[in-house]
């Protein structure tokens, strides 16, 4: 496990398309959350520790953002070959453990993961109904270890403050997990640097 925080993409930046399959092999793409007043696209998976850490309020919390009129994706990139943990079988298990009602997608190319400039799991991207980027960073200040309880108040702000039409929150912070799991050859510049 390398602690890993995210890359901080600008603001503003259009949400890259994506067509992935989800656990189940259906097609989903940036189309799909068409008339969607906010987008919360997020990197996760699986097998690592700061996930399993958030995974049960971050399924609670997400169901809440789509009860609101959001659109939420899981997005899985890692290599299932050197983590067999994020595998379909093991994905599947996880929404029925975590209650997760959003679609869970599998990015088996990672080209998915490089076009977000995803670094980490977990890794949060928030959108407008424009697809702007309008908020990145941590779901709140908790990680493994450091006794701070797991609330969501940093993306449930944010995911508050687009769906009232109020201004991104100010203050940003990156969030921290494990490095997105590379193929081999696979690890993006923006990663290495």
């Amino acid at each position: 496990m390398v602690r890993t925080p995210s890359t901080m993409m600008d603001l503003g930046t259009k949400a890259p398309d994506f067509t992935l399959p989800d656990v189940n092999g259906r097609l989903h793409s940036l189309a799909d959350f068409t008339g969607k007043r906010a987008l919360l696209v997020m990197f996760i998976c699986n097998h690592c520790p700061y996930v399993k850490h958030v995974e049960t309020v971050l399924g609670k919390a997400c169901a809440g953002y789509q009860e609101k009129g959001a659109g939420v994706v899981g997005i899985c990139s890692n290599d299932v070959e050197s983590h067999p943990d994020d595998a379909v079988t093991h994905l599947q298990e996880q929404i029925s453990r975590c209650g997760f009602t959003f679609p869970y997608l599998i990015d088996e190319t990672q080209a998915t993961a490089k076009a977000y400039r995803a670094a980490c799991t977990p890794d949060f991207f928030l959108f407008d109904d424009a697809r702007r980027l309008f908020y990145r960073g941590q779901m709140d200040a908790s990680r493994p270890g450091n006794g701070i309880p797991v609330t969501g108040e940093d993306l449930t702000r944010a995911v508050a403050a687009l769906l009232a039409g109020n201004p991104a929150p100010v203050e940003q912070r990156p969030s921290l997990g494990c490095n997105i799991k590379w193929k081999q050859g696979n690890e993006p510049d923006y990663f290495k640097a």
